[in-house]
């Protein structure tokens, strides 16, 4: 077959191929159009989810008759002044969007130059059916209608026109996040669904475009290294989603999906987040121009660096420094349906002589170092010395099961049962507690499911869970210990065989030398069983086998695919979760006290190593309205 040159709406219509993929594709190069016109304004109203109708209206700087004519050329554009495609600074400059629409759709373009008359043109599928003056204030208005209506091919390969409207969504939400500067609003079949204000701040706009409990939720990312500049706002570890469609990652404004960004994304919090969630972020960054390729892909959603290995360090250095001021921060977004769970419950009284006032709860008697006084009461309030004898009897000395007064808060014995009254575990007070005022998570009031620690705050109640916060702790003590000297070890009195199938015991063997760095000290012991003979000393008494199959568990799963770095934090992460605080172990007031001034001061210790948030606050806010308060 010889050679042919192809007709010229042949060629239109594959230069459409590239750029015009679905209603989304071609929203975003008229947006991105209005947004280098200089723009304030810009509202979109879609139709069918694009598919019927496409409006982008603009308060830019407008065209003229003649330039309205060359727009609709291809390769014909006002943002490349010179040969130097390299130093592009605009959003749009291949000239190809505008003339790949009218080639598949029809195209209404309406401009005006300020100071000058409007002028409308109207193409249908590369055909020139209308021109002529019009009049409109200063700005363009362009219509696409019947997108692919001609190309039933390409027509039968878009998306539901909900599908369709999410994407065309998407697109305006990271444009309107590049430019807090510009007023947005998009409509679908006459409802508005997205409108923001221009002047905000960078953090307001990712905000309110995101997620609004992201204010309250997030770290500012700023650094600046060798001509590049990072900024942005990255969510803390425990505001996570389970899809990674939050990740908005911007170069000089242009929104991309580059897999270079991705990775140092997921590389920054890798030892924060579950592999199942993803953290809900807007980062951009700004290179010179001649660093980094932007005309890599037809659509311009890709780029390409000079130096991609200082991009990525920069990414997840910024990140991780960004994280690490947060300290114990955590998200604080009470869950709905657990707040709903809070019921105001009406119990009948009992029916007692006594009159309301008289009747004391519990018994604060001398011998439990209360009485009258010490509660701030005055005569005539009833004799607090001892309960009514129609209702309470006093406990034996020594109270049931041998336990004496003292060891228990004093409750009052039924005289119908003869069974101590429930009452909660306390301890001696042997100086005045501390005053929640002086610390950010409070002080330790008490212990729930023997798994809570309950500590009052100044500002409300915290409630921790012991083994997520211990278990971080311990992960943050062991990078330190690698850092410094290295993890101390702990020999073992009589050291222990664990058995496990051959394969898990060869990948054992080939990381003998890494384990050692964190105290672990493993021999192989025949061909399925290995042998241990010190334990990290920060560990204590561990689980020694369900340490070491979960190690072989955690390489057969991801050895190959980490780095040597990341398969050490990996291992510190197991480590770590064995060797701290379970649930359901019975901790002192002191023990509380402790762990909760030490999750104060390690960096990260507001999640687990999983992601899942340690503590929690309920506000004095919360609680009022719990009670109807508020």
């Amino acid at each position: 077959m010889s050679i042919r040159r192809l007709p010229e709406h042949l060629i239109n219509r594959i230069a459409a191929g590239e750029v015009v993929e679905r209603p989304a594709s071609a929203l975003k190069e008229l947006v991105e159009n209005a947004i280098d016109a200089g723009s304030t304004r810009i509202t979109v109203r879609l139709s069918g989810g694009g598919l019927t109708r496409i409006e982008v209206v603009d308060d830019g700087c407008g065209m003229s008759a003649d330039d309205m004519a060359l727009a609709l050329e291809r390769h014909a554009t006002s943002k490349l002044p010179d040969d130097r495609i390299e130093e592009v600074t605009t959003l749009g400059f291949r000239g190809e969007a505008l003339p790949s629409i009218a080639s598949v759709a029809r195209l209404t373009v309406e401009s005006r130059v300020r100071g000058a008359d409007g002028w409308r043109r109207v193409v249908d599928n590369g055909v020139v059916v209308e021109e002529g003056p019009h009049a409109m204030p200063p700005g363009t208005v362009i219509r696409v209608e019947e997108l692919f209506g001609r190309v039933p091919a390409r027509r039968k390969f878009l998306r539901s026109a909900r599908a369709e409207y999410a994407a065309c969504l998407d697109i305006i939400r990271r444009l309107a996040m590049a430019h807090p500067e510009i007023s947005v609003s998009l409509e679908h079949d006459g409802r508005r669904s997205l409108s923001v204000q221009g002047g905000e701040s960078r953090e307001e706009r990712v905000a309110s475009l995101i997620d609004r409990a992201l204010a309250d939720n997030h770290v500012i990312v700023s650094l600046e290294r060798e001509g590049l500049r990072l900024a942005g706002v990255a969510s803390l570890p425990t505001f996570n989603r389970g899809v990674a469609d939050h990740l908005y990652l911007f170069v000089n404004g242009r929104p991309v999906r580059d897999k270079l960004l991705t990775g140092s994304v997921r590389a920054a919090y890798a030892d924060l987040l579950a592999r199942d969630r993803h953290p809900v972020l807007a980062l951009f960054l700004e290179v010179p121009a001649g660093e980094v390729d932007v005309n890599v892909h037809p659509a311009k959603t890709e780029v390409r660096f000079r130096d991609p290995a200082l991009v990525r360090g920069m990414m997840v250095s910024g990140l991780k420094r960004a994280l690490d001021d947060a300290g114990f921060r955590s998200a604080q977004r009470p869950d709905a349906t657990s707040m709903m769970a809070w019921r105001s419950e009406t119990f009948a009284p009992p029916v007692s002589p006594t009159p309301i006032g008289a009747t004391p709860i519990f018994d604060y008697g001398a011998s439990a170092g209360f009485g009258a006084e010490g509660l701030g009461m005055r005569g005539g309030q009833g004799d607090l010395s001892s309960p009514p004898p129609s209702f309470y009897a006093v406990p034996p000395a020594g109270g049931e099961g041998g336990a004496s007064v003292s060891d228990t808060v004093r409750g009052y014995w039924p005289a119908t049962s003869g069974r101590l009254a429930p009452a909660a575990r306390a301890e001696s007070a042997h100086a005045a507690p501390p005053d929640g005022g002086q610390f950010p998570l409070g002080v330790a009031r008490g212990q729930v499911a023997k798994t809570y620690i309950v500590a009052e705050a100044e500002d409300g109640l915290v409630i921790v869970d012991q083994h997520a916060a211990h278990e971080r702790l311990v992960l943050e003590r062991m990078r330190r210990a690698l850092a410094g000297t290295g993890v101390a070890s702990q020999a073992l009195l009589l050291p222990e065989v664990v058995e496990l199938d051959e394969p898990a015991c060869d990948r054992l063997e080939t990381r003998i030398a890494e384990f050692r760095e964190f105290g672990l000290e493993l021999e192989r012991f025949g061909p399925a069983a290995m042998l241990v003979r010190a334990m990290p000393a920060l560990l204590g008494n561990g689980d020694v086998m369900g340490l070491v199959r979960d190690l072989a568990d955690d390489l057969a799963e991801a050895d190959e695919a980490l780095s040597l770095r990341e398969r050490l934090d990996h291992v510190a992460a197991t480590m770590a979760c064995h060797g701290s605080v379970r649930a359901g172990r019975i901790l002192s007031v002191t023990e509380m006290n402790a762990l909760l001034r030490e999750m104060e001061i390690t960096p990260h210790s507001g999640q687990c190593n999983h992601g899942r948030p340690t503590w929690v606050k309920l506000a004095h806010g919360d609680i009022e309205k719990l009670f109807g308060r508020k």
